[in-house]
């Protein structure tokens, strides 16, 4: 019997399917307490396709429907953000870089961006640290989810969200705009290049060396064979003395042959010097 306010059926065949292909997709490892969160996710595209059963748009995924399995992988992501969400990382990284300063250019990046908050929190950060709106620092943001990514382009905010910031970080980095919204300043946006990409994906977009990785609550999304391969891959794309971010919940022990712990959630190559020259 279904649910009272269940439009459609949803079986434990059809949440088994689905978590086969969002992790062959996208290395995402849902697990069964995600069974209602899937059905809601899903049913808005059920509603906007006018279809009647999860069985019918299985069905249109499993054909191969480039769109559609875009907008399915959007879905499947969890986008949640906000300006400079673990402060601490971002105190880390305005010594690293005042520390760096004869290093000359800086390229960071953020690998889950979001709706932006993130990278822009990075570029508030690295106008900090040299004093400047044009510092030499350029920011890479990637995400698997394509509406977020224009979101981030766009660098449009409301004005509760900025407002949480200091008056005069508000001031300095940001345009208020006619309708009550805030956009950062075009030379914030300038440092950004958002960019579409599946960390699972063979070939990835974004070329190293890297002073800074940014993957900050990703891992949790990935079992730990999943998470094994991806530090594989980030290890030789940092400069040697380069660090990687992660999230408040996340540890690397068991890619400790790449990573070391520098502190707070904060990594170090576990070779000195193997990073990219």
């Amino acid at each position: 019997m279904l649910p009272l306010n269940r439009e459609f059926e949803f079986t434990h065949a059809d949440f088994e399917k689905i978590r086969t292909m969002i992790y062959n997709y996208a290395g995402i490892a849902l697990s069964d307490s995600k069974h209602d969160m899937v059905y809601g996710r899903l049913a808005k595209r059920l509603r906007a396709l006018n279809l009647k059963t999860f069985q019918q748009y299985l069905q249109v995924l499993e054909r191969g429907d480039p769109k559609e399995f875009e907008l399915f992988s959007n879905s499947m992501t969890t986008n949640l953000t906000s300006f400079f969400r673990e402060a601490h990382h971002f105190d880390i990284l305005l010594r690293y870089l005042k520390d760096h300063r004869s290093v000359g250019n800086f390229n960071i990046w953020c690998s889950a961006s979001s709706t932006g908050e993130e990278p822009y929190s990075l570029a508030i950060t690295a106008c900090e640290a040299f004093d400047t709106l044009r510092p030499p620092v350029k920011i890479i943001a990637t995400d698997l989810d394509t509406n977020v990514l224009e979101k981030g382009r766009q660098g449009i905010y409301p004005a509760e969200e900025v407002k949480k910031l200091s008056a005069q970080r508000v001031s300095k980095f940001f345009n208020l705009q006619p309708d009550g919204r805030y956009q950062l300043k075009p030379e914030l946006r300038e440092m950004i290049t958002f960019r579409r990409l599946n960390l699972i994906e063979p070939n990835w977009s974004v070329r190293g060396p890297f002073d800074a990785i940014f993957c900050r609550n990703v891992m949790i999304y990935f079992d730990k064979e999943t998470q094994y391969k991806i530090l594989q891959r980030f290890a030789p794309m940092m400069k040697p003395e380069g660090l990687l971010y992660v999230g408040h919940s996340e540890n690397l022990y068991h890619a400790a042959e790449f990573f070391k712990l520098q502190g707070k959630t904060v990594y170090e190559l576990a070779k000195p010097g193997a990073g990219m020259r």
